[in-house]
């Protein structure tokens, strides 16, 4: 039996404006390699039940890994939930009442759109220049930008986005729909999956102000459980760094009612592990597993070492 739990945070199976890969096709059989994997070396327990056991000091499968998306896109209920319970693997969601009713721009999706059809050659923001005269190149930009625009709160990053696209001037096909509407979102129930709360609108906690900060999390787990009738006492933070939430983001989250929340800093999991700040390790579908099970299982060895 085991102590600790690995938990995985994906986003999206297929890529994305935002988050890159291959090609769709590669991206789904990545995906499909990774669950062969995992049920045959890991443990795959259920996020909620397995942060229960570790909080009671009750003992883990031995290589317990849990799974979890973030933000509602599109391929989680057509390729990621499918392929999941087909292997019999259970997995959490986390999703925004803001991009399930279509209400909340998703500012690096459009970020990632507007560079990656960028017209012109470079682009300066807050006095940097950027080059963008090659697909690495916007890439590049989109990152070293989009990290810029995470600092500031929600309100004047999407008037920066709007203005950044003004200035990338891009022509390309619509952005399209890449999210999950309510009753698609069904589909992880009927599967046998958990819906967790990713906040209303995906705001960066730390950037709000305390009243802000405690209606995204109240709202939104109300929001979710009244919907689908279900209780939602899960969190995760919206990009989950440790400069992304606050003490004050902790302890709001402990009033709203949530018995766990994952952040997005790497780690595993223990019985020392803060309720309210559990450690993820981020992932897509071309990630090699078998690397992120060796790097786990080094880290186990030392602290075993150190035991001793």
């Amino acid at each position: 039996m085991s102590r600790r739990l690995l938990v995985l945070g994906y986003h999206n199976i297929e890529p994305s404006y935002a988050f890159y890969g291959t090609t769709p096709e590669a991206g789904r059989r990545g995906f499909e390699r990774q669950v062969r994997f995992l049920r045959r070396w890991t443990n795959v327990v259920p996020l909620r039940s397995a942060l229960a056991d570790l909080a009671a000091g009750r003992p883990l499968p031995p290589r317990a890994v849990a799974l979890t998306f973030d933000d509602g896109y599109l391929d989680n209920a057509t390729v990621a939930a499918p392929v999941l319970s087909a292997a019999g693997l259970p997995a959490s969601f986390f999703l925004v009442p803001g991009f399930l009713s279509d209400t909340t721009p998703v500012w690096w999706e459009q970020l990632g759109w507007a560079f990656a059809h960028a017209t012109t050659s470079e682009v300066t923001w807050e006095g940097v220049r950027h080059d963008t005269s090659s697909p690495g190149a916007r890439r590049q930009a989109n990152h070293l930008v989009g990290d810029a625009l995470k600092l500031l709160d929600a309100q004047d990053r999407l008037a920066a986005v709007a203005e950044l696209r003004g200035r990338l001037a891009p022509e390309g096909p619509p952005l399209g729909r890449q999210f999950l509407d309510w009753d698609e979102a069904k589909t992880f129930l009927r599967l046998g999956h958990e819906i967790e709360s990713h906040t209303c609108g995906h705001p960066i906690l730390s950037r709000e102000t305390g009243p802000a900060q405690a209606h995204e999390l109240t709202a939104s787990r109300r929001e979710l459980a009244e919907h689908f009738q279900r209780p939602v006492d899960v969190l995760a933070y919206p990009n989950g760094r440790a400069q992304d939430y606050s003490a004050t983001t902790v302890g709001l989250a402990g009033e709203a009612g949530y018995a766990f929340a994952v952040t997005t800093r790497t780690a595993l999991a223990g019985p020392g592990t803060e309720p309210l700040e559990v450690p993820r390790v981020l992932v897509d579908a071309e990630t090699d597993l078998r690397e992120v099970l060796r790097g786990a299982a080094r880290v186990v060895a030392r602290r075993l070492r150190r035991r001793a």
